[in-house]
């Protein structure tokens, strides 16, 4: 185990936040998970145990290895002091601030604060604290359990120190580590998400169907899913954020959000989450 870091706590119990307690918990650390909201936790401890005995199922890890890794797992409404607090909320700025002004105030001097953002600048997350040499980003990938890398994000003033150990503790949970400086996406989104609004505009236009769009990415690119599919799994919701924070970061009319990613927000089609985006879900 990472020498620095032995015990972690997770702010958010959704998909991700869950995810993350997961992995940390399989990795030999010591996990709170944290929500406020009523049933959340409980919800998350199931999805938990059914995902590892499914891994377990699978030989992707010890059967013996499971029972101890739900046990190193205790939830809470509050967050707890821990070595590494990752914030794993909704992509909302405010909400992020807020929940690490909460931190701030239970992390000891030598804590890391990390979010899990896909696009917010670290730098301004790290900006509204006093230890801005701290904080950082982790930006896992979704599904957590099974997608191998986590993108660190250095801030303007992220010490080498808190990036080695981060970087530790990520390998410990089984990842591998890209790094990344701030700004506006980083690398995986910077990428990942004009090819998703790309899709989106060849949609609106009449370029394609939903289905021969989604084809030709992944039969004749050898993605393992079509665009159009997997911004109904992130959300998009998600993508819409992740645009703008694109578009006003960097100015250029390139990323500027497709009028239609933007109606299916506004109609409440945010993909499975909402049982209907590009797609439909039951």
């Amino acid at each position: 185990m990472s020498d620095e870091i032995r015990t972690v706590t997770v702010v958010g119990a959704g998909q991700m936040g869950s995810g993350i307690a997961q992995v940390a918990a399989v990795g030999g650390f010591e996990v709170t998970l944290s929500d406020v909201a009523p049933g959340q936790l409980e919800r998350a401890l199931k999805d938990i145990q059914g995902s590892l005995t499914k891994l377990a199922e699978k030989g992707r890890i010890e059967q013996e290895d499971l029972e101890p890794a739900l046990l190193r797992i205790r939830t809470s409404a509050e967050p707890a002091p821990a070595d590494l607090l990752i914030e794993a909320a909704t992509e909302d700025v405010e909400l992020k601030l807020a929940i690490f002004g909460r931190l701030e105030q239970i992390a000891s001097e030598r804590s890391i604060i990390a979010s899990n953002t896909s696009s917010i600048p670290i730098t301004r997350l790290a900006a509204a604290t006093g230890r801005p040499d701290r904080v950082i980003g982790m930006h896992f990938m979704n599904p957590v359990p099974l997608m191998p890398l986590v993108e660190v994000i250095r801030g303007l003033e992220t010490s080498d120190q808190t990036v080695a150990e981060v970087v530790a503790a990520a390998e410990q949970m089984g990842k591998t580590v890209a790094e990344a400086n701030d700004f506006p996406g980083f690398i995986s989104n910077r990428i990942l998400v004009p090819m998703i609004n790309e899709a989106v505009y060849c949609l609106m236009e009449g370029v394609g169907d939903r289905e021969s769009i989604d084809a030709v990415m992944k039969l004749g690119m050898n993605h393992p899913m079509g665009p159009l599919t997997l911004a109904d799994l992130i959300g998009l919701d998600t993508c819409l954020a992740i645009m703008e924070v694109l578009h006003d970061g960097l100015g250029d009319d390139k990323y500027r959000p497709c009028p239609l990613l933007r109606s299916y927000v506004e109609a409440g089609r945010l993909g499975r989450k909402s049982g209907r985006g590009f797609y439909e879900y039951r």
